[in-house]
């Protein structure tokens, strides 16, 4: 049985200023919803550490985020970012 992939991809950033930009950026080309909040992930214990996270569930063409992955890789890893799975 093949496994689903989550519609959704997590840009996440350090910075919430390049987070709210990117997200801004994202929604200007046609993504969504790109919801920004912040977020501790696993492994991190200090609130300091905590990043900011892009929600993006759906491409300009309408199908997955997940579709883009390699993408919103790209996009992430200029912004001194990665991606995870929503």
């Amino acid at each position: 049985m093949r496994e689903l992939i989550p519609p959704t991809v997590l840009v996440i950033l350090p910075d919430r200023d390049e987070a709210e930009e990117l997200a801004d950026e994202l929604r200007a080309d046609g993504w969504g919803p790109c919801a920004v909040h912040r977020d501790m992930l696993a492994g991190e214990d200090d609130a300091e550490d905590v990043d900011w996270v892009i929600e993006v569930t759906t491409a300009p063409d309408g199908t997955p985020a997940s579709a883009h992955r390699d993408e919103l890789d790209d996009l992430a890893e200029r912004h001194d970012g990665f991606t995870g799975d929503g």
